[in-house]
């Protein structure tokens, strides 16, 4: 017996997501059918009104339900250090270490010639500007760990050499080739107390 069309539709759907194979969307499928309908309905509504109400912050492009998000308008937050990150989740896992007292810039990815990005398809004119016109002490990068993150470190540090006092990047207590969203909190205050001058930094 075949499965219904809106069966397989939802199976393909819920297969998009990541860490979902097809097994795992096909086990999710059949338990919002067989939940009840109010529970399927809060599910979709909820999807629904994140997609409308989260937004990028306006300064520092992590998700947010406000114009500005409440890191970048919390005062007691060390403005004058920044961490450069590629993507908006990694806010979230780095907070959870309890390590980073400073601000945020979200990247929106990293370079990849491959994949067609280029540095002007990121959001670091958006961070010259920002550094512009409020200098600040310390860049922090925390791409990730892999050919594309590294390849974007050193385009920043590069850039920024000669603006920024202290370009630093995280330790290397992050495997080669991870992700700073799976990162373990452990794993991440190691990371970032153990960052280091970049090389070819004023620092050197």
């Amino acid at each position: 017996m075949n499965l219904p069309i809106p069966l397989i539709q939802l199976i393909d759907e819920l297969a998009k997501l990541p860490g979902i194979g097809k097994k795992t969307a096909k086990r999710l499928a059949f338990s919002l059918l067989l939940r009840p309908e109010q529970d399927a309905s809060a599910l979709a509504a909820s999807i629904l009104k994140a997609r409308e109400a989260i937004r990028s912050c306006s300064c520092c492009f992590g998700f947010t339900d406000m114009e500005i998000c409440d890191i970048c308008a919390d005062p007691r937050r060390n403005h004058e250090m920044i961490c450069v990150i590629e993507d908006p989740r990694n806010i979230f896992t780095i907070e959870k270490s309890n390590v980073f007292t400073g601000v945020y810039h979200v990247l929106q990815g990293a370079i990849s010639p491959l994949q067609g990005i280029t540095p002007e398809n990121l959001r670091i004119a958006e961070l010259q500007d920002r550094i512009q016109r409020n200098p600040i002490q310390e860049l922090v990068i925390s791409t990730n760990p892999t050919l594309e993150g590294e390849a974007t470190a050193h385009y920043l540090m590069d850039l920024f050499k000669d603006k920024v006092p202290v370009i630093t990047r995280i330790a290397r207590g992050m495997p080669a080739g991870g992700d700073l969203e799976f990162a373990d909190s452990n794993t991440l205050a190691t990371a970032f107390e153990g960052r280091t001058p970049f090389a070819g930094s004023s620092e050197d």
